[in-house]
């Protein structure tokens, strides 16, 4: 009679247990879904590289288009901060920018004063944006210069209070030649033959499939895989942000503490980054059960139910620059790019995640493609975890 008492009390606080961890998950759910937030979404298009007698002038548009049915939404500071990525010393290299409001119902101001506009629903603005380079006298910019990183520094004021947003649009200035079938320089692998191709550091304003076509489209034969690393095509999906634009919960400060120091989840910011994607319940949960199951020693769920994004999330000082500032979020619907991809190219396309330890994830791959042969050909890591610029690597079977 005692043994069965004592289950029915241990029974009850289970059942207890369960339901304060139930209302705590509803809670930090609806507080994450309610959170202050700025519906305005920026896009960058149209970036033109033009080189006249005194330096080179880039040119593009930005607009800001507001999804929501009701609210409004003011813009009162916008600035633009340049910054050259180069071959050599840039202390010559005088930057000038200007930024020229565009708004369908005002008259832009000739002094380029940005004056505070509301983007009101369903509507959207624009600015057209120019930044002069100028060397001094002696110095090669189309040799010198290499790649244009625009941060675009925005203010959002409306119902959620002062949003502070920080936009990177990356501008190639100069573009490699694309290898030409004789020029290949292929390295022999295990059953197989690999050759990485180059590319420029690709941004926002490229189109991936471009991409494809411009550097791999003489290359290519049947029966060839063309695959490219995750975060390149993260990053011209824009799948990334500033941290200085994430503002990590109290969830975020404490679990962050319970990953190795390497890994991108061990700071607020980059955990706070994939509660953003997948929400608080379902990382607090993974946690929880991950840390029970580690506790008897099966090891990896806290990956396994969080979610794809908590492992290709890399925080900064994970890619190359100038996103080693950012956070990088992994690429969205990388089946469907690939599908996509292979259809267009009639090659087998593959989004991989390779590191120098040999370890060799594929994420997704176009129906029919030989992942046996992507993980023999890509182990020796040929596309380089540093700035070599090969985001593309080709494999051929032999």
């Amino acid at each position: 009679m005692a043994s069965s008492l004592a289950a029915l009390v241990l029974l009850k606080l289970l059942l207890v247990l369960a339901l304060l961890l139930g209302l705590t998950l509803v809670v930090l759910e609806l507080r994450h879904r309610l959170r202050p937030a700025s519906p305005l979404r920026l896009r960058a298009e149209d970036f033109r590289v033009e080189a006249g007698s005194d330096g080179l002038t880039v040119s593009g548009m930005v607009t800001i288009h507001n999804p929501h049915q009701r609210m409004e939404v003011m813009v009162p500071e916008i600035e633009l901060r340049p910054t050259l990525l180069g071959r050599g010393d840039l202390a010559g290299v005088t930057v000038s920018s200007r930024i020229e409001a565009l708004h369908p119902d005002e008259e832009a101001r000739p002094d380029g004063y940005w004056a505070a506009y509301i983007v009101k629903g369903r509507k959207s603005t624009s600015a057209r944006i120019q930044i002069s380079l100028n060397g001094a006298p002696g110095q090669f910019l189309d040799q010198l210069l290499d790649t244009l990183w625009l941060e675009i520094l925005w203010v959002n004021y409306g119902p959620f209070g002062r949003l502070h947003r920080r936009d990177g649009v990356l501008v190639p200035l100069q573009q490699p030649t694309p290898i030409s079938p004789e020029a290949a320089r292929w390295r022999d692998g295990d059953r197989c033959r690999v050759l990485p191709v180059g590319t420029h550091l690709l941004g926002v304003l490229d189109d991936p499939e471009a991409v494809l076509r411009r550097y791999a489209g003489e290359l290519i034969q049947p029966g060839d895989v063309l695959t490219i690393g995750e975060t390149p095509l993260a990053v011209m999906q824009g799948r990334y942000h500033h941290p200085a634009t994430v503002q990590p919960s109290a969830l975020a400060r404490l679990l962050c503490r319970g990953f190795h120091p390497t890994s991108s989840l061990a700071t607020a910011c980059g955990l706070q980054s994939l509660i953003d994607v997948v929400g608080p319940a379902q990382v607090l949960g993974a946690w929880l059960i991950g840390l029970a199951l580690k506790l008897v020693g099966s090891k990896g769920w806290f990956y396994r139910l969080a979610g794809d994004q908590a492992r290709l999330i890399d925080d900064i000082t994970g890619t190359t620059p100038p996103y080693d500032q950012t956070i990088v979020l992994g690429p969205l619907q990388p089946a469907a790019f690939c599908a996509a991809m292979a259809r267009s190219l009639g090659v087998a396309v593959a989004v991989v995640d390779v590191n120098d330890l040999g370890r060799v994830k594929v994420l997704a791959s176009s129906p029919g493609c030989d992942e046996a042969l992507l993980e023999r050909a890509l182990r020796p890591n040929p596309a380089g975890n540093a700035n070599e610029r090969t985001p593309l690597v080709l494999v051929r079977p032999s």
